[in-house]
């Protein structure tokens, strides 16, 4: 699966769930409050594959999957940049400093297991966007 398909069937599956919310009359910080992990791991189990085995993508106590993926994450399917004959397809646009690059093979990814920076009820409060297409709009280049 590229990058492209996973973000247009992840924003697929995040739509779904903001139509059954808002129809509810759900507000914002509900829907916000709505997205944290024990709740959805109970809620909306197709949301995540980890949701079944209830383990955390981020060892955090308050983990919000509202921002599943980072806003700031960039991505190229075809590859951004060739780094010593490996190709590099996405990087921190901030530059995170819990953030890493981790090679596979010939590949570079953005690695983001040790960074907190989307998770947090602040941060998304900040950045909120009922279509989570349009929040993450800068990540495809």
């Amino acid at each position: 699966m590229t990058y492209s398909e996973w973000f247009d069937a992840h924003a697929t599956k995040h739509k779904t769930i903001i139509k059954k919310l808002l129809a509810q009359n759900f507000t914002s910080d509900q829907i916000i409050e709505y997205f944290e992990f024990s709740n959805m791991a109970k809620h909306e189990k197709e949301f995540c594959l980890l949701y079944e085995t209830k383990k955390k993508c981020h060892d955090i106590a308050y983990l919000n999957c509202y921002f599943c993926a980072c806003p700031h994450f960039r991505f190229k399917n075809d590859g951004i940049e060739k780094i010593e004959e490996k190709t590099k397809y996405s990087f921190c646009a901030i530059d995170a400093k819990d953030g890493a690059l981790a090679t596979y093979g010939d590949a570079i990814h953005q690695d983001c297991s040790n960074c907190e920076v989307p998770h947090s009820k602040k941060y998304i409060e900040q950045k909120f966007d009922l279509d989570w297409k349009n929040a993450m709009r800068e990540c495809a280049l």
